[in-house]
């Protein structure tokens, strides 16, 4: 993979989130040891090209909204993807 040190070590988080979870982007920023960063933690994701394989559709806003997706298609491939691990979305 390639990116930015801060991205790949978000990358690598994502890779960790289960079929069917969903976390926060605060969340991912907490987990990687990095609290005050969920907006960096989003434009990691937003530069993801290696969607879906990194899951960055598991990813959400803190007030439950989808928030963006890199993937082709968009936030409605985002949404599909979700609903097809069955997240309830």
């Amino acid at each position: 993979m390639k990116g930015t040190k801060f991205q790949l070590q978000v990358w690598n988080y994502l890779k960790k989130i289960p079929r069917g979870s969903v976390k926060t982007y605060k969340q991912v920023a907490i987990a990687i040891n990095k609290p005050k960063s969920a907006r960096a933690v989003a434009n990691a994701c937003a530069k993801n090209p290696y969607a879906p394989n990194i899951p960055c559709h598991r990813v959400i806003r803190s007030d439950g909204g989808l928030g963006g997706y890199s993937g082709r298609g968009g936030v409605a491939q985002k949404l599909k993807l979700l609903r097809s691990e069955k997240v309830d979305i």
